[in-house]
């Protein structure tokens, strides 16, 4: 058997094992989207919570400032009740709406902050049901990854230890031309050479549906590894493309 038939029969076990791959891979990315997605979620919602935190303190910090300015304008005031002349009584007033205006820019700024405390809680309350419908199917997609690993685990060993066996019969340096084609171009690594028309010397790649020269066709046909001109994929006759063609060399 020359070496563009044993790749051919590694290629058709890769088909497989590729095939069998996708249908995890599928699952896989399905998955790795959910977990990217809770990840997300959980970013925005830590982001929430370290603003709740800050906005409370500050909070509590206007509030404890406005308690302390509220006793100092008692104690103005206190003052006002004891003051002995008009100019005394009138310098304490002033004080006193001093403080009673940086009161109120204490109390709105607490209150401005509370009403974002208040939208804050309810974004992270949206975001706590997003993050529990998204477990959910987190959930889902790893079970479902699972189900399929486990589903294709038996035939993948068994194309895989076909594969081995296959490989071990391939000369190394063509194998290494394969496995770089493979890895590059996956699906399009080989591809059959068409035969239009053999006493006009018409043949054409099926990778690209170009032609390639006579000279292409009969290395091929001689059993040579041989790469098409038009993409550097790997050339193959068909099976049914061999048996035509030992049937007219006979003939």
């Amino acid at each position: 058997m020359h070496v563009t038939r044993k790749l051919l029969r590694v290629f058709r076990v890769d088909q497989q094992i590729r095939g069998l791959q996708s249908r995890l891979r599928s699952a896989e990315r399905f998955f790795d989207e959910q977990v990217k997605q809770l990840d997300g979620i959980e970013a925005q919602r830590t982001n929430i919570r370290g603003q709740l935190r800050q906005l409370k303190v500050s909070v509590a910090n206007l509030e404890g400032e406005s308690a302390q300015v509220s006793e100092h304008i008692d104690e103005l005031r206190e003052r006002m009740g004891t003051s002995k002349t008009n100019k005394e009584y009138k310098a304490v007033l002033t004080e006193v709406n001093t403080f009673k205006e940086r009161k109120s820019g204490l109390d709105e700024s607490a209150i401005e902050h509370l009403e974002k405390i208040e939208t804050l809680e309810k974004e992270l309350a949206e975001l706590d049901e997003a993050f529990a419908e998204r477990e959910k199917m987190r959930s889902v997609a790893d079970g479902d990854r699972a189900k399929r690993a486990d589903e294709i685990k038996e035939r993948l060993a068994e194309l895989q230890s076909e594969r081995e066996s296959l490989v071990s019969d391939v000369p190394a340096d063509a194998l290494a031309i394969y496995c770089e084609l493979l890895e590059e171009r996956g699906e399009d690594a080989m591809a059959p050479l068409e035969i239009v028309d053999r006493k006009r010397h018409e043949y054409i790649c099926g990778s690209t549906m170009m032609s390639v020269p006579m000279e292409t066709a009969m290395s091929l046909m001689s059993g040579k590894l041989t790469l098409s001109p038009n993409d550097g994929c790997i050339l193959y006759l068909t099976e049914e493309m061999e048996e035509s063609l030992a049937v007219k060399s006979k003939r």
